[in-house]
C-alpha cells in the first residue's frame, strides 16, 4: 500500500463542500464499486487493527494495508478512514466514474505540494439495524484529531461516535408525518428519522454542518430532507412537529477566552442552560400525541439532585401538564472527570501546559455554580392529545447493563408511552378486572441456601430493553408466574390468598402497585 504518514502537511483548511447531483452520484457509484463498505473495510485489517483505531492509533491498520496490494478499496479506506495521503494514480484509480477532478471539486480530496492526494474530510461506511431492517449509508463529516495531528478546530463537524448510534437507536420506529432534527451536524439523525418520516426538518447552527448534511442525503438518495439555518427552535418557530429528535450540543463549558468553543457539542450557554431551554421549548413544537427523544447533559449542585434539577424544568414549563415525561440517567462524573473527558475530545492532551490550563477553567467554572457533578442520559417526552394531561413522571437512573436490543430502544420507548397511555386509562379496579401476560423475555432466578427449598432470593430478569432486574418475594414471584392472560389480575390474587391463608385485601393492596411498575417497565403487558 503506497500510503504513509503525511509529513510537512501544509495546515489543515476545513474545505467547502458542494453537492452538484452529477457528481455526487458519480461518487456514490465509484464507492459502491469498490466494495466501500464496513464489513469490507473491517476485513482489510482485522479486529485487532480496528479496536486500535478505537483507542486512536493507526499503526497496526496501516501495517495491514502495506502487506495488501493497493486496489481502489484500500486507497478509500487509506485516504478517508486513516486519513493518510495517497499517490494521485491511484486516487485516480479509486473515482473512474467521477473523475479525480470531480472529486477535488466536491471538497473531499485536495492535492499537495508533493502531487500526492490528501482527504479533507473523513467518510466512512455505516451500517445499522432498525425496526425497518439492515441498512448502510456513507457520510461525510470532518477529519477527526487522528488524520490532523492537532486539535480541532471550533467549527469542526462531528460524525458518528457513541452519543449519534445511541440517539439513533431512541428513535421510535413508528410512521409519522414530520419530524424535526434539532442540531442536526452530519445528518445522521435526519437520515434515520427520515425511514420513518415523510417530511424532516433539519436545523443547525452551522452552515458547514448543513452543507455535510445535505452532502450526505444526497451520497445516499435520501430525499425529503429541509435544511435549515439557526439557533435552537428559532428556524421552525410557530411550527409543530409529530416528533422531534436532538443530540444538543450540550457539552458544559466554562465561558473564559482561551477556551476553544466548538460548534458541534458547546451552545454558548452557562452550565447545563442549553439543555434547560430544549426542554422547555418541546411542548411549543409537539403536535398533540407527537414524541421527543433527545439525549442531555445536567448538573447536581450542592445539596441539589440533579434529576431534581431537570423536574423542575418540566414543572415549571408552560402546558407541563400535558406532557408525558421520561428521564434516563445512564451515568454520572466528577467535575474532574467530566472537564478530561470533553478536553480530550477536543484534541488536547494530558501532559501538555494547553490541558492544565483547560482543566483549571472547567473546575473553576464548576466550583462558581457549586457543581457536584454531571449527569447524562436520555430524554422522552409525549404530548398529551387535546384536553388530555401527561400520565408518566419518570426520573431515575438505569445504570445496569441494558438488555438484548439489536435495533436499539426505540420499540422500548414506544413500549412504554403506550404502557402509561394504558395505565391512565386503568384505575385499580379497571387494573383488577384486566388480563395481563408475561412478555416473552422475561425469566426468574432462585437463589437458595444449601440444603433449604425455600429461595432466599427471587429475582425477575428482563432480557430486553433496559435489562431491569426486579427483586420479588413469593407473592409477586407466584403472581407473576401466574400472568398468561387466562385469568383476571383479582382472580389471581385471589387464589394466591386462599392458598397462601393472606388477607385477600392486603394482597391486593400490596400487589397491584408493583403490577403496575411491571407493566410500565415492559415485564408484564395487557392481553
Amino acid at each position: 500500500m503506497s500510503a504513509a504518514v503525511p509529513t510537512g502537511q501544509p495546515h489543515h483548511v476545513l474545505p467547502t463542500v458542494t453537492t452538484d447531483p452529477v457528481v455526487v452520484a458519480a461518487i456514490a457509484a465509484d464507492l459502491d464499486a469498490a466494495g466501500f463498505t464496513v464489513e469490507r473495510v473491517d476485513a482489510l485489517w482485522g479486529a485487532e487493527a480496528a479496536a486500535s483505531l478505537h483507542r486512536g492509533t493507526r499503526v497496526a491498520a496501516l501495517r495491514a494495508l502495506a502487506a495488501r496490494e493497493t486496489s481502489p478499496l484500500t486507497t478509500l479506506a487509506a485516504l478517508f478512514v486513516l486519513g493518510l495521503p495517497v499517490a494521485r494514480s491511484d486516487a485516480e484509480r479509486s473515482f473512474p466514474t467521477a473523475g479525480l477532478d470531480g472529486v477535488l471539486a466536491a471538497g473531499l480530496l485536495r492535492t499537495g505540494d508533493d502531487g500526492r492526494v490528501f482527504p479533507t474530510v473523513d467518510l466512512r461506511p455505516y451500517a445499522f439495524v432498525d425496526d425497518l431492517g439492515a441498512g448502510s449509508w456513507w457520510v461525510v463529516s470532518d477529519l477527526g484529531e487522528l488524520a490532523l495531528g492537532t486539535a480541532l478546530g471550533e467549527e469542526h463537524v462531528l460524525g458518528i461516535g457513541g452519543a449519534s448510534t445511541t440517539l439513533s437507536g431512541l428513535q421510535v420506529p413508528v410512521r409519522v408525518r414530520r419530524v424535526l432534527d434539532l442540531g442536526t451536524g452530519c445528518g445522521i439523525q435526519a437520515l434515520h428519522a427520515r425511514r420513518f418520516a415523510d417530511q424532516v426538518v433539519a436545523t443547525d447552527i452551522s452552515q458547514r454542518a448543513l452543507d455535510i448534511a445535505r452532502f450526505n442525503a444526497a451520497l445516499n438518495g435520501v430525499d425529503g430532507i429541509e435544511l435549515r439555518l439557526g439557533s435552537l427552535f428559532e428556524p421552525v418557530a410557530g411550527e409543530r412537529f409529530d416528533r422531534i429528535v436532538s443530540n444538543p450540543p450540550f457539552v458544559i463549558t466554562p465561558r473564559r477566552e482561551g477556551v476553544p468553543s466548538y460548534e458541534y457539542r458547546d451552545g454558548g450557554m452557562v452550565g447545563d442552560a442549553l439543555v434547560e431551554t430544549v426542554l422547555r421549548g418541546l411542548v411549543d413544537h409537539l403536535e398533540p400525541g407527537g414524541t421527543a427523544q433527545l439525549l442531555g447533559n445536567w448538573e447536581y449542585h450542592w445539596g441539589v439532585d440533579g434529576l431534581d434539577r431537570v423536574r423542575s424544568w418540566f414543572a415549571d414549563a408552560p402546558a407541563a401538564s400535558e406532557l408525558d415525561t421520561w428521564v434516563v440517567e445512564r451515568e454520572r462524573e466528577d467535575p474532574p472527570a467530566y472537564a478530561e473527558t470533553w478536553i480530550r475530545d477536543g484534541g488536547t492532551k494530558p501532559g501538555t501546559p494547553e490541558y492544565d490550563v483547560l482543566v483549571d477553567a472547567w473546575l473553576d467554572d464548576f466550583a462558581a455554580r457549586r457543581v457536584t457533578g454531571v449527569g447524562f442520559g436520555y430524554v422522552v417526552v409525549r404530548r398529551a392529545q387535546p384536553g388530555g394531561t401527561g400520565q408518566l413522571r419518570r426520573f431515575e437512573r438505569v445504570p445496569e447493563t441494558l438488555g438484548s436490543n439489536p435495533a436499539g430502544l426505540g420499540a422500548t420507548v414506544a413500549r412504554v408511552l403506550d404502557a402509561a397511555a394504558w395505565l391512565g386509562v386503568h384505575d385499580d379496579e379497571a387494573l383488577a378486572a384486566a388480563h395481563l401476560r408475561v412478555a416473552g423475555d422475561v425469566t426468574e432466578e432462585r437463589h437458595y441456601w444449601p440444603g433449604n427449598d425455600d429461595p432466599t432470593v427471587i429475582t425477575l430478569v428482563q432480557g430486553g430493553g433496559f435489562g431491569r432486574r426486579v427483586d420479588a418475594d413469593t407473592a409477586l414471584a407466584a403472581f407473576v408466574g401466574a400472568c398468561d392472560g387466562e385469568l383476571s389480575v383479582a382472580a389471581i390474587v385471589g387464589a394466591i390468598a386462599q392458598i397462601t391463608g393472606v388477607d385477600e385485601d392486603a394482597l391486593r393492596a400490596d400487589l397491584l402497585p408493583r403490577a403496575r411498575d411491571l407493566v410500565l417497565d415492559g415485564m408484564l403487558l395487557p392481553a
